[in-house]
């Protein structure tokens, strides 16, 4: 989408890192990005005057680091890699391993510094166990917590010093370090496996929960059958943390495309919808800690490490906070003791026009005095539900980049034109939002040149786009987004019905696939709705036979892909249709003469389309099998 805003004020990159993993200090100062060959120690103050290294000798990434989080220790950090876990020790601009902690025997997963005691640290594994150490005794844990299945998150509680929580695939299990024998509760919370773990700051007993099952979820522990509430998503949840202020969470999605935008930061009493996307990223979001809030600043600023190997800060301001308060009142009490500084009307009344005065009415003088408090505690009370309160911030609050869509909005003209490409297909819309919008009152649609679409299509798509926007105005939410987005859903899945109806005359005429509903994933331009669920081709795989040998298939390297790097590997078998379209360029295909390899440009013709199918991605001549004989 064009109309999209950037919050940020640093960007630094990193090209040559490769980082898995970053952390931010407690001082606020610095912070460390974690790649397999050094370790990058950045100042945050002056983020483009250069960086520290810390040497590693080591073949494993790390998977998790982490700073301690108590001002006395603010120079440690501990970071994991394979079965080990190293204490390392920052000071006076250089840093070196200061001691290593070995317990686990299969791969670390997670580790977390106490909130309490700064001395204590617990480290998750796959091999079932939960470690709790002091770090000044390395030699073995103080405490060990033992699960039937191997955790992968581990977080202290915020408030208790002795709660901590795990999570076991899409379990989570409560534990009390004075009692090690066994949880004190546990909840089962997804049907897929925990990405996220992270209890409320302020409440002992609550905690959110992100999943590969596309959501998050909000527990008390103490009610373990039924959470509090749930944050639906369209594509897995990987984190999601609260805010240091107000009811914010913060989430990274796991989109199709990896390249649109998958920060979020959102209001937990109204999940309804976002109230700010982190435009910037080109990638997934690794990574994301807040930083020390500045002596006397009132700004918070996040730090965000990409697969995109760049780092971000995102200052968050007091406006932005609002948009996370959870009562229209917070804040009325200051704002009346300022309204009450403000001059009185009469007094007002006595520096105009002595005539003037004596004609007007008393009902005019009471509207006089009236009329400003009561528009700015309506004002206020607005601005503290975080809603948007004209079509200008709708406007501005649309952030989420979505594909093939141009969007040029009006707030003055109280109209915005949607140009959407798709296919061979081109559609333009003109939506008009009447004055009471969206106060039970929906935006009209119109269909204006260059549209490309059939009138039966046309009529299909205006119902569903009159559909969507009556089901948000009628409670008083904003609809152009969920339009935008249902629009270009719709129209990929209608395009794709009519490439396969024309690729197939016996198709039934009335085969229509229903359209998605609302909020509904919207496909890729790989197309083909009906193949979304269908896995990738296997191009290569590997097994051990019963003589030992261990045998392999892959696609001759005349097959490999002819797509820049940056192309995202495809997921499911719809990225086919994509190939007799001729949006994407494949791989390279085998002619008659072995030798002779040529890459398709542009359209490919019948000949070449009838190449491209599921055979076409493996060795038709002979199975290229290998067997690698020897020790392994």
């Amino acid at each position: 989408m064009a109309a999209r805003w950037s919050s940020e004020n640093v960007v630094v990159e990193f090209r040559d890192s490769q980082a898995t993993a970053m952390s931010v200090d407690c001082v606020g100062q610095h912070a460390v990005l974690s790649g397999r060959r050094f370790l990058y120690i950045v100042n945050l103050d002056a983020p483009f005057e250069g960086h520290r290294k810390i040497s590693r000798q080591s073949k494993w990434d790390i998977g998790a680091v982490q700073w301690n989080p108590h001002d006395s220790f603010a120079h440690y950090f501990a970071a994991s890699s394979n079965q080990r876990v190293d204490l390392y020790k920052w000071k006076d601009g250089s840093g070196e391993v200061s001691t290593t902690l070995h317990g686990h025997t299969r791969v670390v997963s997670d580790l977390d510094w106490a909130v309490f005691e700064p001395d204590l640290l617990v480290t998750s594994s796959v091999d079932t166990y939960i470690y709790i150490w002091d770090i000044k005794d390395t030699r073995k844990p103080t405490v060990a917590l033992s699960a039937v299945a191997g955790a992968s998150q581990v977080k202290w509680n915020k408030k208790n010093a002795n709660c901590l929580a795990t999570s076991h695939d899409g379990d989570v299990r409560i534990w009390d370090k004075r009692k090690p024998s066994t949880a004190v509760e546990y909840l089962a919370a997804h049907l897929s496996k925990i990405h996220g773990l992270d209890w409320h700051p302020d409440s002992e007993h609550i905690l959110a929960t992100s999943s590969q099952d596309n959501s998050v979820k909000f527990w008390d522990y103490r009610q373990p059958r039924k959470y509090l509430n749930i944050l639906p998503c369209q594509v897995p949840v990987w984190k999601a943390r609260y805010t240091p202020f107000s009811n914010g969470l913060v989430t990274v999605m796991v989109p199709q495309l990896r390249r649109e935008n998958s920060l979020l930061l959102w209001n937990v009493f109204d999940l309804n919808t976002p109230v700010h996307t982190f435009v910037g990223h080109d990638d997934v979001v690794l990574e994301f800690q807040w930083r020390k809030q500045k002596e006397g600043s009132k700004d918070y600023q996040l730090v965000t490490w990409s697969r995109d190997q760049t780092l971000r800060m995102w200052r968050v301001d007091s406006q932005m906070q609002r948009l996370c308060a959870n009562d229209i009142l917070d804040g009325v009490d200051e704002f009346i003791d300022s309204i009450a500084l403000l001059p009185e009307p009469e007094k007002i009344l006595h520096t105009q026009d002595t005539d003037h005065q004596h004609n007007s009415s008393h009902g005019e003088e009471e509207v006089l005095k009236e009329d400003p408090l009561s528009s700015l505690l309506e004002e206020k009370k607005s601005e503290q539900l975080g809603l948007p309160q004209t079509l200008q911030q709708e406007f501005s609050l649309i952030n989420v980049q979505i594909r093939n869509v141009n969007v040029e909005m009006d707030a003055a003209d109280r109209s915005c034109t949607v140009s959407v490409h798709c296919s061979s297909h081109r559609v333009k819309m003109l939506v008009k939002f009447p004055a009471q919008y969206p106060n039970h009152a929906a935006p009209s649609f119109q269909f204006i040149n260059p549209t490309t679409i059939t009138s039966t299509m046309k009529a299909k798509l205006l119902k569903i786009l009159k559909d969507t926007s009556l089901q948000k105005v009628k409670r008083n939410q904003s609809c152009l987004e969920p339009c935008l987005r249902q629009l270009v859903s719709c129209l990929e899945s209608f395009v794709n019905q009519e490439d396969s109806a024309s690729s197939n005359p016996f198709a039934l005429p009335n085969s229509v696939t229903p359209p998605l509903p609302t909020f509904a994933r919207v496909t890729t331009a790989y197309g083909s709705y009906q193949d979304a669920n269908i896995p990738f081709p296997r191009t290569s795989g590997a097994r051990f036979c019963g003589a030992g040998y261990l045998v392999y298939f892959t696609r001759p390297m005349t097959m490999h892909r002819a797509v820049s790097p940056t192309e995202p590997t495809p997921r499911s078998l719809s990225a086919l249709s994509a190939y007799h379209t001729g949006l994407i360029a494949p791989m390279k295909i085998r002619t008659e003469a072995p030798g002779n390899l040529r890459l398709y440009s542009g359209s490919p013709t019948r000949s070449e389309k009838e190449q491209v199918s599921i055979s076409s991605f493996y060795y038709k001549e002979r199975m290229l099998i290998h067997l690698i004989v020897g020790m392994i």
